[in-house]
């Protein structure tokens, strides 16, 4: 029997063209082991290749947000660099200027030559976990897949079918998952998800602010800034999260810079947004982000720099004459400030200092400085919503701009995330799901163990009062989610290893990541650069919205597949070929899905035209980049999707559904925003064993888990956990030391960084490092997902994984 490891040797792959690979890419891996400059590794690789030449555009499609545009060169089949966008001049304007990929778009190379890659279909031999796989044929593959499928639809009903979230692969319209659930409604449907782990929390709770329009459901352009007197940034790092040159951190330094506009970053760690950029860093206590605003509501209301007039006209429970009917006396957000609401406590900068870490005067003086400041844009990252308290937090943050005014006018926003533009590339249709139900996003491993306790008021279940059936088949395609990007990994591996629960995992993947080895079936997907597609920019491109063409540059390399070929070879299994394909095979469906496109809007190049010249790009217009504009002309003529059609401050549905849920002992949903001190916090009885507040943060050298077996990156991008000067001393660390981090659920092995770039009792990590335990389970991967809690927020059923206690020491 033969393990995956050994099948390389046996690949049926010409002995010239392995040569070739290994020129293109061991050669250069070699020479980086070295420490050859990397350009003279790349011109050793390509001095060995004869034949013939070719380049293509391609982009990267990673979950970053953005869309980046590459150009691959290949000699005689083999891929031998990687160049970016390379058009025009780059002091153009806006929308014609080059959009770079940054150092992992331009490595994708190292993904497709990689020793990770799935190159056959497997089946498990081992024990679930273990990685132990044997080769397979795709009949095979497909033959057991259907089995397993129409047993598990016969057994427990299509509701026990349940698709991870993942996006190892953003950006497929006419392939990836999208062709999974094609099919998988065409058999009657599947068990979907609710949210994303990005965002969940955020994008959950702030319609109960500002509506569910669409106009409202995120905030201004980036472009706005430059029109503001003062940023101000709560955990906000475009820098770090979005490195593109396609959109949004491309326009946040430039409008930034134009004005020479005042920026205040509030982040416990100085981030690379920083690195001199802002002037004034303020570090803040994870978690704490409410307690701050509601310190600075103190200052605005008792020195009378809120804006009555907005408040009264265009807003719900600021004071006693907003309050809707329903609210009890007191119930309104000046009344919880100012201590005379139901908690009795004035909310005062020095009762904010204490929780917050950042001194009362200095709470003062920002209070000031947004209360003045005309216009003032205030945003925040989605990283503070990924706290216990993220949904109060969010909604918290948004006050700001709500109490001083700064809506709807040139220069502001709603506190939000900023607004992004977009031009839609043609999808292939999925159909419709006959199956009601959903789970929320991070509750989809309890629907596994524990579904017969999970309903509409307890765990979010939408589209019936309960869960009737648990997860019984798993597909996870083009994700690591199942096994890395998930949380508490030691509790997860227990719940996935267990085949009495789970009867059936089917990953497909380009790797074998940490996921990929817990799959009972594995199946081998192309990568990005073997395929053909037409992409749409991504979520966070700024005002550029586009079309970004991938031209396969080299054929699939063992025997992998797209996900449409598989899809369209399972269908066969269930009678459903004909109707799945309707006569077209996946470039048909490309061609006309991109035809309809240009029925549609006739200025976009032809197919070929746009695999010829490049990304073909829009820009937003100038009008419709300021949040709210039109309700802030006339809030009864363009009333927000609230049920009072204003922004809402007290919340009547939040009013109901703390009536009507079960709550969790110790979690919160309250009508108003306001600071709740959360399990795990820093002032929780177990800092007494792990007194150090841990968070996860977006590194430079991946892209959640996507690249990370990348060693060029591993090399650039430092991977370990930042630790202040002061509490470095008390553990007699150094920089460069290995540690073991740890809590009561798990233990990891990293490098560490002493620095004073993060405020003292608080460390952070980059998240999405493979998850690799030893046999005593320590895992010596780095992945911060053995340390964090499967506990979800109160509202949104979130992931609360960057609230984390743990304890450092010398390995």
């Amino acid at each position: 029997m033969k393990n995956w490891i050994n099948e390389a040797i046996l690949s049926p792959m010409k002995r010239r063209t392995f040569m070739k690979w290994g020129a293109a890419v061991g050669g250069t891996t070699a020479a980086v082991g070295m420490g050859l400059p990397l350009k003279a590794a790349a011109a050793e690789a390509t001095t060995q290749q004869d034949g013939e030449t070719k380049t293509v555009w391609s982009a990267c499609m990673v979950n970053c947000g953005s869309r980046c545009a590459l150009r691959v060169h290949t000699k005689d089949g083999v891929i031998t660099q990687i160049e970016t966008d390379n058009r025009g001049d780059d002091n153009g304007e806006f929308g014609t200027h080059q959009i770079r990929a940054c150092l992992r778009g331009r490595s994708i190379k190292h993904r497709v030559y990689n020793p990770d890659r799935l190159k056959y279909p497997m089946k498990r031999v081992g024990e679930r976990g273990e990685g132990r796989f044997e080769r397979i044929s795709w009949d095979e593959a497909m033959d057991l897949m259907a089995d397993k499928l129409k047993y598990t639809i016969k057994e427990y009903g299509n509701d026990s079918i349940f698709i991870t979230y993942g996006s190892g692969t953003q950006g497929y319209r006419t392939d990836g998952k999208d062709c999974f659930k094609r099919l998988f409604n065409m058999m009657g449907g599947f068990l979907d998800y609710y949210g994303n782990y990005s965002w969940g929390q955020i994008m959950f709770a702030l319609p109960f602010t500002y509506g569910d329009k669409k106009a409202a459901a995120y905030g201004s352009y980036t472009t706005e800034i430059e029109n503001a007197e003062l940023l101000v940034m709560f955990g906000y790092n475009p820098a770090e999260t979005r490195m593109s040159g396609g959109g949004e951190i491309h326009e946040h330094i430039n409008a930034q810079r134009k004005n020479n506009v005042r920026t205040i970053i509030i982040d416990p760690r100085y981030t690379d947004t920083m690195l001199g950029k802002e002037d004034e860093w303020l570090p803040i206590r994870p978690g704490t982000d409410a307690a701050l605003v509601e310190g600075i509501a103190h200052v605005l209301i008792t020195e009378n720099l809120v804006d009555q007039d907005f408040l009264d006209k265009y807003c719900q429970g600021y004071d006693e004459k907003s309050l809707p009917a329903s609210a009890p006396k007191n119930g309104h957000y000046k009344a919880h400030i100012l201590g005379q609401g139901p908690d009795g406590i004035e909310k005062t900068p020095a009762w904010a200092a204490d929780i917050t870490g950042i001194p009362a005067k200095k709470i003062q003086q920002l209070a000031r400085e947004i209360g003045t400041a005309k216009p003032c844009f205030i945003t925040q990252g989605t990283g503070i919503q990924r706290q216990a308290n993220g949904e109060q937090a969010s909604r918290a943050i948004v006050m700001l701009p709500i109490l001083t005014g700064n809506i709807g006018l040139p220069g502001t926003n709603t506190g939000d995330m900023p607004a992004n533009y977009s031009y839609p590339a043609p999808r292939i249709p999925v159909g419709t799901n006959p199956v009601q139900v959903k789970v929320p996003f991070f509750k989809w491993s309890d629907a596994i163990w524990r579904h017969e306790e999970m309903t509409n008021k307890t765990d979010g279940i939408q589209g019936d009062e309960r869960m009737r059936t648990p997860i019984k088949f798993i597909l996870a395609y083009s994700g690591n989610v199942l096994m890395n990007q998930h949380a508490d990994l030691n509790r997860q591996a227990e719940i996935v290893k267990d085949e009495s629960l789970a009867e059936f995992i089917v990953v497909c993947d380009n790797h074998m990541t940490a996921s990929a080895r817990y799959a009972d079936l594995l199946l081998p997907d192309v990568t990005t650069i073997e395929n053909n597609e037409v992409s749409s920019d991504g979520y966070s491109s700024g005002s550029l919205g586009g079309l970004f063409p991938l031209v396969r540059a080299i054929e699939p390399l063992y025997e992998t597949r797209s996900a449409y070929q598989m899809c369209a070879e399972l269908s066969k299994r269930f009678g459903l070929y004909d109707q799945y394909t309707e006569g077209r095979d996946r470039e048909q469906w490309l061609e006309y899905l991109y035809s309809e496109r240009m029925k549609q809007d006739p200025n976009i190049p032809s197919l070929e035209d746009l695999r010829k010249d490049g990304p073909y790009t829009v820009v937003a217009p100038k009008e419709g980049r300021i949040a709210l504009e039109d309700f802030r002309k006339d809030p009864k003529a363009n009333p927000v999707g609230t049920p009072s059609g204003l922004i809402e401050i007290y919340s009547t549905k939040l009013e109901t559904i703390t009536k009507e849920w079960d709550i969790e002992d110790g979690d919160v949903i309250s009508p108003l925003p306001q600071y709740v001190t959360t399990w795990e916090s820093h002032l929780d009885p177990k800092t007494e064993q792990f007194p150090l507040q841990l968070f996860g943060y977006h590194t430079k050298g991946r892209t959640h888990s996507t690249y990370h077996n990348i060693p060029w990156l591993r090399e650039v991008v430092f991977d370990g956990i930042w630790m202040n000067p002061m509490d470095a001393a008390k553990r007699n660390l150094k920089s460069g030391d290995f540690v073991k981090v740890f809590n009561d659920r798990g233990e990891i092995r990293v490098a560490i960084k002493v620095t004073p770039r993060i405020m003292p009792g608080v460390t952070a990590m980059g998240q999405g490092a493979w998850y690799s335990p030893d046999k005593k389970g320590v895992d010596q991967g780095g992945c911060i997902n053995s340390l964090t809690s499967q506990r979800a927020t109160p509202l949104s059923k979130g992931n609360a994984q960057h609230t984390i206690l743990v304890e450092v020491a010398k390995a």
